[in-house]
């Protein structure tokens, strides 16, 4: 029989280890001394031991390898297992490479200086019910109206906003002229009312890259560019029209440059 220390040695794992995996009944040795409490180990343990370590090595959380050993594996079991394992290596993979390509785009942009003062985050946006109003507008300088139209409407029938409003752009593209924009303010969710061409309904959330730009709308073309550069930068495409949430505003009697906006974009893995 080997000592503790000794049988460390052979099969490279510290002592510690072993006492640890003694405690939780993982792999005792063949014999304990009652008086010194020295721990011996045989050599027709280094199977387990060795099977131990290469699962272990492999991933697999030590309550699994025991539950394993216990209840035996069967090839077909085991085949199973190194399968998701698999798939979830790959998975940490994968999400290691967007988290690396995000770093070097982030370097890229501080080397050619088109570092802004923005952050972009992947969150997922929770479905709102609102009322809404989607019309062919002149110009995005026009989106005003519709919200105006909104509010007077709302109070009207004594129904109170449950959250910042937003826009919605429909077209595919950036218009000069005839842009289809939705209106929209967050209503309870007990509300039903619908009538001089506002609706009341649902809007899906999902994930979605979002930016928060500090400023006059005048100039939120910029973030806009940031937001698509990053977007197609990280392994995302953008999968559905761009909403604006305003978070402070005219409404709030301040200067536009501290205007709040957030751009949200849905976006699908590339």
């Amino acid at each position: 029989m080997f000592k503790i220390g000794e049988f460390s040695r052979l099969v490279q794992v510290p002592v510690k280890t072993l006492r640890y995996y003694d405690e939780i009944g993982l792999f005792k040795p063949a014999y304990v001394d009652e008086t010194t409490g020295y721990r011996y180990y045989k050599a027709d343990q280094l199977p387990k031991i060795h099977r131990i370590l290469a699962l272990r090595d492999l991933g697999f959380p030590l309550k699994q390898i025991a539950q394993l050993l216990e209840e035996g594996i069967s090839p077909e079991a085991l085949k199973g297992m190194l399968a998701l394992r698999r798939a979830e290596l790959r998975s940490q993979i994968e999400e290691a490479q967007r988290k690396l390509a995000r770093v070097e785009w982030r370097l890229r942009m501080l080397e050619e200086g088109k570092m802004g003062n923005y952050e972009v985050l992947i969150k997922n946006v929770p479905g709102v019910r609102a009322a809404l109003l989607r019309r062919t507008l002149p110009t995005y300088a026009h989106v005003g109206q519709l919200f105006s139209q909104i509010f007077s409407q709302l109070e009207k029938e004594g129904l109170k906003p449950a959250g910042p409003p937003f826009a919605i752009y429909h077209d595919t593209e950036y218009k000069e002229n005839d842009v289809d924009v939705e209106a929209g303010v967050p209503v309870a969710a007990s509300s039903a009312y619908a009538g001089e061409g506002i609706s009341v309904r649902e809007v899906p959330g999902g994930e979605m890259a979002c930016l928060v730009y500090r400023g006059p709308y005048e100039s939120i073309g910029e973030a806009y560019a940031y937001l698509i550069s990053w977007i197609s930068a990280n392994g995302y495409r953008i999968g559905g029209p761009s909403r604006e949430v305003y978070l402070r505003g005219p409404a709030d009697q301040c200067s536009p440059d501290e205007y709040l906006t957030e751009i949200q974009f849905p976006v699908e893995r590339g």
